[in-house]
């Protein structure tokens, strides 16, 4: 990303704001929600919305916005890539750089549990709700539940969830649920991936609202037991996508167990984002054509 179009971004924002809403008006929009493979292939990046900037060893490696435009540019233009998850600062960027044609765009809608914070567990909708993505011709709301049983604060997460599914389906739009068992552990939230726990997350989000029939669910793999995905999938008649999360010290084996899990009935794709544009080596084009390639 060279510094002339960073400024070109900055100088757009300043001065012509009224570009953002015209460039996603233009937006070439998707035939489908899956590619020619009959999977959908996302590339994660809402994570710093959260305050999350953390990749592999660097606790800073998203905090560079130019860089990490660049990566998701490299990325998106990768054969088989057909979809973006972001917050509406980042995605505004990509519809102003062009980036985001015949792509599935997914808006993040709550970031309000900020990594680490004592509230963390109180995920608020600070970012799109369902009649800002239908605004801005979105095909995807994505939401974050994590449900800890010793702590009041995930009711009123829940019941936010269940009505942004149905706030969505009003709308004709997929609400993408991300669902977590969590507790603390030292003071720190922690997300439960036993197969047992990540069942029970799966069962509550599918019964969220007063219909599903717009609702996926986007799914960690478990690896505590070597039927646990089939458990977890069976769990629910609901498109499943798997998620990537932290950067792993061996990609490859990630690479194989979503290999895998793609095999099942209503595994539907993979939502993927610091594994790979932050891989080990840095060649994000390598990362993400191994990822496609599973598909």
């Amino acid at each position: 990303m060279s510094a002339e179009r960073v400024r070109s971004i900055a100088e757009t924002r300043a001065t012509r704001p009224e570009a953002v809403t015209e460039a996603a008006a233009r937006r070439q929009r998707p035939d489908s929600l899956v590619g020619p493979s009959g999977k959908l292939m996302v590339i994660a990046a809402d994570h710093p919305a959260r305050g999350a900037l953390g990749a592999g060893r660097d606790p800073q490696a998203m905090g560079d916005r130019a860089e990490l435009l660049d990566r998701l540019i490299v990325a998106l233009n990768r054969p088989g890539v057909n979809g973006v998850l972001g917050t509406a600062d980042l995605l505004e960027d990509l519809l102003l750089l062009g980036a985001l044609d015949d792509k599935v765009v997914v808006g993040s809608m709550n970031r309000g549990g900020l990594a680490g914070a004592v509230f963390e567990i109180d995920d608020r909708f600070t970012g799109y709700d369902a009649a800002g993505i239908d605004r801005m011709g979105f095909e995807m709301g994505k939401m974050l539940l994590r449900i800890d049983p010793a702590d009041p604060a995930s009711a009123p997460t829940m019941q936010s969830c269940a009505q942004a599914v149905d706030e969505l389906a009003e709308r004709r739009r997929i609400a993408l649920v991300e669902p977590f068992m969590s507790h603390r552990v030292d003071g720190r939230l922690r997300n439960d991936l036993s197969t047992e726990a990540v069942v029970r997350s799966v069962t509550v989000a599918a019964g969220l609202g007063g219909t599903s029939a717009y609702t996926w669910l986007k799914l960690p793999v478990v690896d505590d037991d070597p039927y646990g995905m089939e458990r977890v999938l069976s769990a629910s008649t609901l498109p499943a996508v798997l998620l990537g999360g932290e950067v792993p010290d061996d990609p490859d084996a990630a690479f194989r167990r979503w290999e895998k899990v793609l095999r099942l009935p209503t595994a539907r794709g993979l939502v993927v984002g610091r594994t790979l544009l932050y891989p080990p080596d840095g060649d994000v084009a390598a990362a993400v054509d191994t990822a496609v390639s599973l598909l």
